[in-house]
């Protein structure tokens, strides 16, 4: 369970252009939930992800995960347990190694750095078991430098190599916002089948209200720091996206927009 308690986060603080994004802001996501998260640019989607993964400090509360105070623990100790996809596909992969030489290193994450063969021959068809159902030819491809490959493709490689090993969370934050609609849908279709499969705890921001809807079974849209509607279960299955547009409208109408 990851539970956010009474998060307080500023920016610039002290100076003129100080901004409060979070007050008292609070959060409970159970183990297992798919959370879709969607808002208007600066409404604190990716700063939320950001504070879940110690990329950004809060200046008050407590972020708790299983029950463990991670508040203050250090952004390369929590990513022991999580696995993150960015919006740009040049982030999460090495554009220099090959495919193979990539997934060896996440297949390793977590592991001792002895001394030896970084690339183990005897897992070269595991990983060509897991590149063969995306039916984008990689599995044919493992000795071509990442770099060379398409948005979509090199998308597809991190967000294999976001969940190779175990992890409890998986935290996407707009991964299919820089592709083309129809490999936007392949990497859609592989994400429900992983954390379906993982059972993973999955917080996806996305701007694609029709991805929103269809995808998850808990839907958070969020509005200068705080949730402006928070669906589940049944309520999240009934929801369309007229209805999200219809909320999105309030809000631009009670802003002047």
């Amino acid at each position: 369970m990851i539970e956010l308690k009474h998060i307080h986060k500023f920016y610039n603080a002290g100076s003129v252009n100080e901004m409060c994004l979070f007050e008292d802001f609070s959060l409970t996501i159970a183990d297992g939930e798919f959370v879709s998260i969607v808002g208007s640019n600066g409404s604190g989607k990716t700063s939320l992800l950001n504070i879940i993964c110690g990329s950004i400090e809060v200046d008050g509360g407590q972020i708790l995960v299983g029950g463990e105070d991670i508040t203050r623990k250090k952004d390369y100790l929590r990513h022991r347990n999580i696995g993150r996809v960015y919006q740009d596909p040049s982030k999460g992969t090495c554009a220099n190694m090959t495919i193979l030489e990539n997934m060896a290193l996440a297949d390793n994450k977590g592991k001792p750095y002895n001394l030896g063969m970084s690339v183990k021959k005897n897992r070269i068809d595991y990983y060509k078991e897991l590149l063969q159902p995306l039916n984008l030819g990689l599995e044919d491809k493992l000795y071509t430098k990442v770099g060379a490959l398409s948005g979509g493709q090199r998308q597809a490689v991190a967000l294999l190599m976001a969940t190779m090993t175990p992890i409890e969370m998986l935290i996407l934050d707009e991964h299919t916002a820089a592709l083309d609609p129809k490999t936007a849908e392949i990497i859609m279709g592989l994400t429900g089948k992983i954390v379906k499969e993982k059972h993973l705890t999955t917080m996806m921001v996305t701007h694609n209200l029709r991805y929103a809807v269809e995808y998850g079974d808990r839907l958070l849209m969020m509005h200068q720091g705080n949730a402006v509607m928070d669906k589940a279960g049944a309520e999240k299955q009934a929801l369309t996206v007229d209805d999200i547009m219809g909320v999105f409208n309030e809000i631009s109408v009670e802003c002047g927009n």
